[in-house]
């Protein structure tokens, strides 16, 4: 069992940066893929980046260059740093864990965050 809490959500502007943090229990979380989805209105969940329990990584091609997904198995936790952020960019973003690879379909995921919302103001 892993729980997932997100933190580091709010308002920017655009151009602005953020880091979302992802706080992971559980004594497996080494094992695990980890990968931050985001939910705009009306539009379905996405898969942003993703990161493997070796640190290989993935990007959605509409962040590429300008996110940075990672992670520390030390303190049980990975990040995603949001840089030059756009008004497309706004969401509420999770945090998800599954036992194996890299997937881009959020069924492939067992467990979830609650969420972080990003505004991004133009």
């Amino acid at each position: 069992q892993v729980q997932l809490v997100e933190s580091g959500g709010g308002l920017v502007q655009a151009g602005d940066s953020l880091r979302l943090s992802c706080a992971a229990s559980g004594r497996t979380f080494n094992s695990y893929s980890m990968g931050w989805f985001r939910q705009a209105p009306g539009k379905q969940r996405e898969l942003v980046a993703a990161i493997t329990s070796g640190g290989s990584t993935n990007y959605a091609d509409s962040v590429k260059g300008r996110f940075t997904i990672s992670r520390d198995n030390a303190q049980n936790t990975v990040h995603l740093q949001m840089n030059s952020l756009k008004p497309e960019d706004t969401a509420v973003y999770f945090c998800a864990a599954r036992n194996g690879g890299i997937s881009f379909a959020q069924y492939a995921y067992s467990y979830w965050g609650q969420g972080a919302p990003v505004t991004v103001a133009s």
